[in-house]
């Protein structure tokens, strides 16, 4: 970029430990101005360096206007595995604007020895199985899915999210309000502190969340992964901030 060229204006769909990390380094490079845009769903997140905005953009055709009025030149969606409608409407609004996209994805988790890990397609799904798999939940799918547990008044939940849950809920349910990442110990401490026997999570990927995956190998609970849900084809992806940088050099 010559001197007097104006930066880059890159806009990151957030929400996400790498998004942060994608903001970070790009405040420190003068080629670039990095708008990150945030869902709104957690009441007072965590902001990140450079411009912010939070809110949805009304779907593919808000979102391209956004981006041609902001004078937006790379769009990366850094928004979580399971935010699966944001995903398909940022390639249908890079589409429709021309702009260049890249999905940072993170690899997802893989069970290891001594893991006893049951896949579910849905959180309905991992919801039928866990009457079979033990009598008290730890829940850590969100609490956008509560709902899905509800009727289960057998089992004894624990749920733990950064915002109290709303709506529907199982009828035993304690709530742990908390914002991670959590360490090993702390997650070998809470599930011996409620005798968790089963948890439940979204294959969510990234080493923020993983402890409780270890914590569980080691205490012999089972654990429910919810798999991933489909991303749009044809979408360039990278998995790590780094690749996103290199991508981003490339396309100047």
């Amino acid at each position: 970029m010559s001197a007097d060229a104006a930066p880059e204006h890159v806009l990151v769909l957030g929400g996400t430990t790498e998004a942060r990390r994608l903001a970070e380094a790009l405040v420190r490079e003068s080629s670039y101005r990095v708008t990150t845009s945030l869902a709104g769903r957690v009441a007072a997140p965590v902001l990140p360096p450079g411009g912010t905005r939070i809110g949805g953009f009304g779907g593919p055709g808000g979102l391209a206007a956004w981006i041609g009025a902001h004078g937006v030149t790379r769009v990366v969606d850094a928004t979580h595995p399971f935010a699966e409608r944001m995903s398909f409407n940022a390639a249908s609004a890079a589409a429709l604007s021309g702009v260049p996209l890249l999905a940072l994805r993170r690899p997802g988790w893989e069970p290891g020895p001594g893991d006893a890990w049951t896949f579910a397609d849905s959180l309905a799904g991992a919801a039928d199985l866990l009457p079979g798999l033990g009598s008290r939940v730890f829940l850590t799918t969100g609490r956008m899915g509560l709902h899905t547990f509800a009727g289960l008044d057998g089992l004894w939940f624990l749920v733990r999210s950064v915002d109290p849950p709303a709506g529907p809920a199982p009828a035993r349910l304690e709530v742990l309000l908390a914002r991670g990442p959590f360490t090993l110990e702390d997650e070998r401490e809470l599930l011996s502190r409620h005798r968790i026997d089963v948890l439940v999570t979204k294959d969510s990927g990234g080493s923020a969340t993983a402890p409780k995956l270890t914590a569980a190998r080691e205490a012999g609970i089972p654990v429910v992964v919810v798999r991933r849900p489909p991303v749009p084809e044809g979408v360039a992806e990278a998995a790590s901030v780094a690749a996103v940088l290199d991508w981003l050099r490339q396309q100047a």
